[in-house]
């Protein structure tokens, strides 16, 4: 079901790109002075704007983001335990000795994985990143790869990951399109890790550590994401902000790359998130589980099927044009039972102004098992007169 969705999502990805060749009338992005960049709504899966998403870049520690979604991953399958205590390793120790971000762990010393992880997220320490990836894989290179496993699982065609931390290494690359791809999933898949990426501080070893994210100090709407900085990379920051309307809470993702300065990445940052929340509408077409239709279905158990969708489904469109955005359910009759719960029977058309923006896939949201003998008997006699 969570492929389904992630399906349904792209589909409604395509909506903004759609809607523009309709409308012809897309709200234009502010000018940004960064390498690349790209901003997109999380909740909808739609992204607002872009420059140069598919550029490949270094992802400098922004590579942390998808070493704090292994880690996660193990601590749901419960290989970890944020109470657990790791011991700093010589080569975790070097790592945070390279005159880059560190937390300053003691060497030999044990560290909760809790503080690892504050370490890694708030303060960016990539003594706290090894610490953590050996700790989750035995060695540095099996976490690696299970890094680009992942990211194959993610359907990334162009990030590959050389280590865990974001130093400056050959082949260690990505794209702003495919960072927000990591940036989203770890959002949704692990909540509980906007928590840290909210915290504005750390005290380690007697050390305090600021958050290098700027934004968290300037818009409480703000609570997260990762900073990065090398001399190739330039300055990074994926930022992430939740905000109230009338319908709803909205979030949206910016991946700003290659900015001049970490005043210039926030700055550029900020811009995108107010632009997104200003300029754009996100408006629900269906709750999750809402049937859409209920149409007769032949040779089941149940007289009926509901279909829809399983999960809520939003759009976003140009402010105040949300009124114009219909509905149609397109699909093959006779609908012949069995019937798979998710399974796909169809497709809602959504088109604006009588043109087409994007298709999303209609899908049963209840199994329909087949009916006995006697009622398939009779519901095919029943169809060879019509």
């Amino acid at each position: 079901m969570k492929r389904l969705f992630f399906r349904l999502l792209a589909a409604v990805g395509a909506a903004a790109l759609m809607f523009g060749t309709a409308q012809a009338q897309m709200p234009q992005p502010p000018e940004v002075a960064a390498r690349s960049w790209l901003l997109l709504d999380v909740t909808t899966g739609q992204v607002l704007g872009a420059k140069e998403p598919d550029a490949s870049i270094e992802p400098a520690s922004l590579t942390k983001l998808m070493s704090a979604y292994v880690v996660f991953q193990a601590l749901k399958d419960g290989k970890l335990k944020l109470d657990q205590t790791l011991p700093v390793s010589e080569r975790a120790w070097r790592t945070g000795m390279t005159g880059a971000s560190r937390t300053f762990l003691p060497l030999n010393s044990q560290v909760t994985v809790d503080d690892l992880l504050k370490g890694e997220i708030v303060q960016s320490g990539n003594d706290a990143t090894v610490v953590l990836a050996e700790g989750v894989a035995g060695t540095v290179d099996n976490f690696v790869a299970m890094m680009n496993r992942q990211a194959q699982a993610f359907g990334l065609k162009s990030t590959t990951f050389k280590n865990p931390e974001g130093l400056t290494a050959p082949g260690h690359v990505s794209t702003a399109r495919e960072l927000g791809v990591i940036a989203t999933r770890l959002v949704q898949d692990f909540p509980d890790y906007l928590r840290y990426s909210a915290m504005k501080e750390f005290t380690f070893n007697k050390i305090k550590q600021p958050n290098r994210n700027l934004l968290l100090y300037r818009d409480p709407s703000v609570d997260g994401l990762k900073t990065g900085f090398t001399d190739n990379a330039g300055y990074c920051l994926i930022a992430t902000a939740r905000r109230d309307f009338p319908n709803g809470q909205r979030r949206l993702l910016s991946v700003v790359l290659g900015a001049s300065s970490t005043e210039a990445r926030a700055v550029e940052s900020q811009k995108l998130l107010n632009w997104g929340f200003s300029a754009f509408d996100a408006v629900k077409l269906f709750d999750a589980n809402q049937a859409v239709v209920s149409p007769q279905i032949w040779k089941g158990k149940t007289a009926t099927a509901k279909l829809g969708s399983a999960q809520a489904v939003y759009i976003n469109v140009p402010k105040g044009t949300g009124d114009k955005l219909a509905t149609k359910v397109e699909r093959t009759d006779p609908l012949v039972a069995p019937l798979a719960k998710g399974q796909a029977v169809g497709k809602i058309v959504v088109t604006a102004a009588g043109q087409p923006v994007t298709e999303l896939p209609l899908v049963a949201l209840e199994e329909v098992p087949t009916a006995g003998l006697l009622g398939r008997a009779w519901d095919s006699l029943r169809l060879w007169i019509k």
